[in-house]
């Protein structure tokens, strides 16, 4: 690769630094503007960062900006891709990929009207800890895999987010907003859900900030904050995953996976690094040496893994389509949960190709991520 992709960022919120401070990491992209609704935000940001701070109208018309970063709140996340994509700018999205299926498709639709890309969050897939697991999934380690549990229990981000309003609104939620990690998780593992069954519930109407600026301030609630449900995936496998915005404590583990023949434990959906546990037909537990690097917060590398694929040709793991399966996924939970049924999903993405063993250490170039 000779020339990096310039990228421009729309949505200068909280996830932000952590995408561009990571970004310095790779050689794939450069951040070269940035935009917001607020354009003070963008203006903090660029002056934080060193990127030029433009309206979101004026970065979309920049000719030398080939792509677009995505970091707005979920409900704007289809509307600004779309506006993306009929700028001619390829586009990467946080999660979730949009509020419901239909607008999933359409963006999907309009990228391949174009021959334009789409990619999507997460991409904590990609880190050391869940490529080590995949590795030991494919060489046989724990034998067919026959079940998992996943499980995201906390008591919600109102108690340390200082604008914590959209968690519980359409598109937010336990599952849209850690769904995604986790089921991003197990299809990356497992290969795509077949079928999902479910029951939501909701524990209270309404919640308290507990962090500056808004400490005191009561928002309401909603969407359901307590999502169990049953996948299936084309393999066979069968999980259970519960996303709660209900639960106080719990000792469960976050992400296990069982086979014919062992057992592993993954690190935390929601990380990229982290232990991995490995028990051979019934052992004790024993830790797994990870094969791969990035276990620190990397985000930002599946975009970096889109502008590799952009100049080399092959296919970006964090794909649209990977996005609106997982998104499908979701939306099967509500689904189920109110007509009483199993729900099958319609689509059935690639499953996302490994990265190469032994990466570099903390660098990215353009051999790295090329399997």
């Amino acid at each position: 690769m000779t020339e990096a992709v310039r990228v421009g960022l729309i949505g200068c919120g909280t996830i932000a630094p952590a995408y561009l401070r990571a970004a310095a990491t790779f050689r794939a992209f450069e951040v070269a503007a940035c935009a917001d609704i607020d354009p003070a935000a963008a203006a903090n940001t660029g002056a934080e960062f060193g990127i030029e701070p433009l309206s979101v109208e004026a970065l979309l018309g920049r000719d030398d900006i080939e792509a677009i970063l995505n970091l707005t709140v979920p409900a704007a996340h289809a509307e600004v891709n779309r506006s993306a994509l009929s700028a001619g700018k390829h586009v990467y999205c946080e999660k979730p990929f949009a509020l419901d299926f239909a607008d999933g498709v359409d963006v999907l639709e309009a990228a391949d009207r174009d021959g334009l890309r789409v990619g999507c969050a997460p991409d904590t897939f990609l880190g050391g800890g869940h490529q080590t697991v995949r590795g030991l999934i494919d060489a046989g380690a724990i034998g067919q895999p026959v079940s998992a549990t996943a499980f995201m229990m906390n008591h919600g981000h109102e108690s340390w987010h200082p604008n914590p309003d959209f968690y519980y609104r359409p598109g937010g939620g336990p599952l849209f907003d850690m769904g995604p990690y986790y089921l991003t998780a197990l299809v990356h593992a497992l290969g795509p859900i077949r079928r999902v069954a479910a029951l939501c519930a909701r524990g209270v109407d309404t919640r308290r900030i507990g962090s500056k600026p808004r400490a005191g301030e009561t928002i309401p609630v909603e969407v359901d904050t307590h999502a169990a449900g049953v996948l299936e995936f084309d393999g066979g496998a069968v999980a259970t995953a519960v996303m709660s915005f209900d639960v106080w404590r719990h000792s469960s583990g976050r992400l296990e996976i069982h086979g014919v023949e062992g057992s592993l434990s993954a690190p935390d959906p929601n990380r990229f690094g982290g232990p991995v546990g490995l028990s051979d037909g019934g052992g004790e537990w024993r830790d797994a040496p990870l094969t791969h690097g990035f276990t620190d917060n990397m985000r930002s590398i599946g975009l970096a893994d889109l502008c590799t694929a952009l100049r080399t040709g092959r296919a970006h793991r964090c794909s649209g389509a990977l996005a609106l399966h997982v998104l499908e996924a979701m939306e099967a939970f509500g689904r189920s949960a109110r007509d009483g049924v199993h729900v099958a999903l319609t689509t059935r993405p690639e499953r996302p190709a490994p990265l190469p063993r032994d990466p570099l250490p903390g660098a990215l170039d353009e051999g790295v991520l090329d399997a």
